[in-house]
């Protein structure tokens, strides 16, 4: 049975049991269905993570498009804040215990 396109394990975190996996995020008939598990003991780490994820995107979208790092860091920030003011959507989310 054929089941959902996944990303390889970085090569940093193959073999460590000490690694915890705290992010899945799929695209699903157009939406986003994420699991999460909260792994942090504050929540602004959550800020970084998700800065952290914009800047690697931004760089994707410089290296596979005609965005440059700055043009699409900007559209994500701009989605980002336009979200946090006003959500178009919940989604789907799962959320395991620590």
């Amino acid at each position: 049975m054929a089941g959902p396109k996944q990303q390889p394990l970085p090569p940093d975190v193959e073999g460590r049991e000490d690694a915890t996996e705290v992010l899945r995020a799929f695209v699903l008939d157009g939406g986003l269905s994420i699991a999460f598990m909260r792994a942090f003991e504050e929540p602004e780490m959550w800020g970084l993570l998700l800065v952290d994820i914009a800047r690697h995107a931004a760089r994707a979208y410089s290296r596979e498009s005609n965005y440059t790092e700055d043009e699409a860091l900007e559209r994500i920030v701009e989605m980002f804040e336009s979200e946090i003011a006003r959500p178009s959507d919940m989604g789907s989310a799962t959320e395991r215990p620590q």
